[in-house]
């Protein structure tokens, strides 16, 4: 055969190949902190913290920089990423109640290993499930999951406390290395199948009680570390007084933020520093078993921690800092992989579940309010949403608010109006003000952005009338919620939740 057909032959062969490699499943890894908030990693700019395996799956694959959880608490969030809906359609959140099991037939864990795929997960599960009609609480899922290392509750940092990883804990006694050889042993595990796996780990740093893995100590010993534009109760005066009835107030104080930053801050940093190093075993147990040019990487967090901005502490509220966390995907297969891509697209956690059973060629069921985000990786420039809702409703019924972001704007509405307080709006034009220092919302100037935003806001508020879940109170809020509804004719949802609160 002459040389020039053997050249086209063997172009062909490889074309054919790379097709076929295209056509198969991939395999999937699903990464995700807990309280992890977006300037705590180096490639989202910070300079002062280490974190080279993750700058380096940054570079690998692209990052987002407009990535919202759409509730800040982990019980909520977590049921939103895997079935892929807002807190009022899982029904889902502390001092509410359980995720049905329908609702978690239907999560992406469940769905893949159906279509075929070989799953595990370790780590904080962070919901139970309960079965109806007869409310009857279900045992954890390990039996929906072909390898389990999960535990419920918060779980432990001292791995001989989680029984599920125990086994891990002579040479990893702090849980968050034993996340990453348990996930290190699976994929070796996985490597010799058919089967392509999806492998969830859900670490449980750096939530508190603040308790780094020690030998790291030395990662930020000593350090200082430089405070946010928006640190401090200076800050965070024009923050309505329904915000500040609650721990996340407090918590500036009591945690250390206003006289012990640096030091709570190098702990903080030093438990995200374990994950970066967790994060790089994984990685090379895909490269070590010749998996990682088909194997996706998602990695973010279950919500962010407001660490002394504005002068509050932990999580919840709708600000940045609480509810901007970081996402990067990694996808070896697609050319724009290792280009350093970012994406300011606006995207969410309600996201995850569509994109993970896009990525394996599955449908997406119609009750997700999430869009696959992997168009993003094809067109970074495109966007997907053009709002996403942030909730609350945990917590002192005063701090619970419903808000609306854009790419460019958040609207948050405080509907809390007993005595002492007046229902109050907060408008941030986040393009020009990305650390929420001025309030818009009585700007004459800001007129026709907060008229549009409140559309937004009644258009998604209509959104959770028609299809919030009839229990566990979430129906109720679609009044309490309601800017056009008088107090006196909504603060019985209020007070009946302070009732419970005061019970619990």
């Amino acid at each position: 055969m002459h040389f020039s057909n053997l050249l086209i032959l063997a172009t062909q062969l490889v074309l054919i190949v790379a097709l076929k490699a295209q056509e198969k499943q991939p395999n999937i890894v699903y990464l995700m902190s807990d309280d992890q908030n977006i300037y705590s990693m180096g490639c989202y700019g910070n300079i002062e913290v280490q974190t080279p395996n993750l700058d380096r799956l940054s570079a690998d694959g692209i990052t987002f920089d407009n990535h919202y959880v759409s509730t800040a608490i982990c019980m909520a969030s977590r049921a939103t990423a895997m079935t892929g809906m807002y807190e009022y359609k899982t029904g889902c959140n502390f001092q509410h109640g359980d995720l049905t099991k329908d609702k978690w037939l239907k999560s992406y864990p469940v769905l893949l290993r159906e279509a075929g795929y070989l799953t595990a997960f370790a780590g904080k599960f962070g919901f139970d499930i309960i079965d109806v009609p007869n409310g009857q609480r279900l045992p954890m899922p390990e039996q929906d999951f072909d390898f389990w290392g999960g535990g419920e509750g918060q779980t432990k940092y001292k791995t001989m406390a989680n029984n599920s990883i125990k086994e891990y804990a002579d040479e990893y006694p702090h849980s968050t290395l034993a996340y990453g050889a348990f996930g290190s042993d699976f994929i070796a595990q996985a490597a010799q199948t058919d089967q392509p796996f999806c492998l969830s780990i859900s670490f449980k740093a750096p939530h508190k009680p603040a308790t780094p893995d020690p030998r790291f100590d030395a990662i930020y010993d000593g350090k200082t570390f430089t405070k946010p534009a928006n640190y401090g109760r200076e800050n965070g005066k024009h923050f309505s007084k329904q915000s500040r009835q609650d721990r996340q107030y407090e918590r500036f104080e009591s945690w250390g933020y206003a006289d012990r930053y640096d030091e709570v801050m190098a702990i903080y940093h030093q438990q995200i520093y374990a994950i970066d190093v967790a994060v790089g075993m994984i990685r090379e147990a895909l490269s070590v078993h010749g998996i990682t040019d088909n194997t996706v990487i998602v990695y973010t967090s279950d919500n962010g921690f407001l660490c002394g901005s504005h002068g509050y502490g932990s999580k919840v509220l709708p600000y940045q800092e609480s509810t901007k966390v970081p996402l990067i995907i990694y996808d070896p297969r697609h050319r724009n992989s290792g280009k350093r891509l970012r994406s300011d697209a606006l995207t969410s956690n309600i996201d995850f579940a569509p994109t993970i059973l896009s990525l394996a060629g599955l449908p997406v069921p119609e009750n997700m309010d999430g869009i696959d985000l992997m168009p993003l990786y094809e067109d970074p420039t495109a966007d997907i949403h053009e709002t996403i809702a942030l909730i609350n409703v945990w917590g002192h019924p005063a701090t619970h608010a419903l808000a609306i972001v854009t790419k460019d704007m958040k609207y948050i509405h405080w509907p809390y109006a007993a005595e002492g307080f007046e229902a109050s709006d907060e408008l941030y034009h986040l393009s020009k003000d990305p650390h929420e220092l001025v309030n818009q919302a009585d700007n004459p100037e800001y007129g026709a952005a907060i008229k549009q935003m409140r559309q937004h806001y009644d258009a998604q508020l209509a959104d959770w009338n028609r299809d919030a879940v009839s229990y566990n109170e979430y129906q109720s809020y679609s009044t309490a919620f309601d800017r056009n509804v008088e107090w006196a004719d909504k603060s019985d949802t209020f007070l009946k939740k302070l009732s419970k609160l005061n019970k619990k």
